[in-house]
């Protein structure tokens, strides 16, 4: 895409956080944008999901969940991340969540909201040697977010602690990687592109808006005229597109539009005049008037 820079600058920027107990968390802070986090991310849940872990850290808390197969769905709307598996799903404000269409969401919630600090971290013990490995992030008002944990050395299958003297080094590979092209700058991103921002259309298959139930038609219609017009463009579904009203309701994440009354028919024709001629249909645009 346009401008997409695949070399990340550096930001050399290191902190300690001390611990009551003594165990101390060392991080190493990278660009928070969505050009670095996006493709992070991306490979983290769509290529190496079967080495990550999700948590949820405060004091006296805290929650671990693992993939137990490749997520169903890895999306960005309207700012936030949603990844989904068959049991579980995750949101993650990596741009200002806007609010739909409509803008809804107040500008202080929004960088509230936002990812606004980044960082690889190693938690040390009591001896300063490093036993934990992870991604941590910041909302804009300071608070931690989302641990990612990547794998360690020091555990065996089944969470096993190893003994001191056998950690498989070979578990830090991914940490290893990562640090070079996200904390280092000393390789480049993987992509050349940032895949969270491939352009996608999605249908809403909600319940709240009677219409929408009879989203498969115009589902189909969409995936038949993509294909036909050769464009590499994703055709998914999703939960509520915050247009509650005249569905079907079709999101084209391209260039943020929302579409009602999204019958097979009109879907071929976002395809045939919206994506491919660019001209939008203004009849069936959202409008918080109609």
């Amino acid at each position: 895409m346009t401008g997409f820079n695949r070399w990340v600058t550096a930001l050399h920027k290191q902190t300690e956080e001390r611990s009551p107990t003594n165990w101390n968390l060392v991080y190493e802070d990278f660009p928070h944008t969505i050009d670095v986090t996006g493709p992070l991310l991306y490979t983290l849940f769509q290529e190496q999901w079967q080495q990550v872990q999700i948590g949820h850290i405060v004091e006296g808390s805290v929650l671990e969940l693992e993939f137990t197969s490749e997520p169903k769905l890895c999306v960005l709307y309207d700012g936030y991340l949603t990844v989904a598996t068959e049991g579980w799903h995750l949101h993650l404000c990596l741009e200002e969540h806007l609010g739909g269409p409509l803008c809804k969401t107040p500008p202080e919630l929004r960088q509230h909201r936002v990812v606004s600090r980044a960082a690889l971290y190693r938690r040390k013990n009591p001896q300063g040697e490093p036993r934990m490995w992870g991604i941590q992030f910041w909302n804009g008002a300071g608070e931690k977010m989302m641990t990612l944990f990547l794998p360690n050395p020091y555990l065996g299958d089944g969470e096993d602690l190893l003994p001191e003297s056998k950690p498989r080094q070979e578990k830090l590979q991914l940490y290893s990687q990562l640090r070079d092209i996200y904390v280092l700058g000393k390789s480049p991103i993987p992509f050349e592109d940032n895949p969270l921002k491939r352009p996608y259309l999605s249908v809403c298959r909600s319940s709240r808006c009677y219409p929408s139930r009879q989203w498969q038609p115009t589902f189909e219609a969409l995936q038949s005229a993509v294909e036909k017009a050769g464009l590499d463009v994703q055709v998914i579904t999703s939960g509520c597109l915050e247009v509650c009203r005249m569905g079907p309701v079709v999101f084209y994440s391209g260039d943020r539009t929302w579409y009602t009354r999204a019958t097979p028919e009109v879907a071929d024709r976002i395809v045939s005049e919206h994506l491919v001629k660019g001209e939008k249909l203004a009849k069936h645009l959202y409008s918080p008037a109609v």
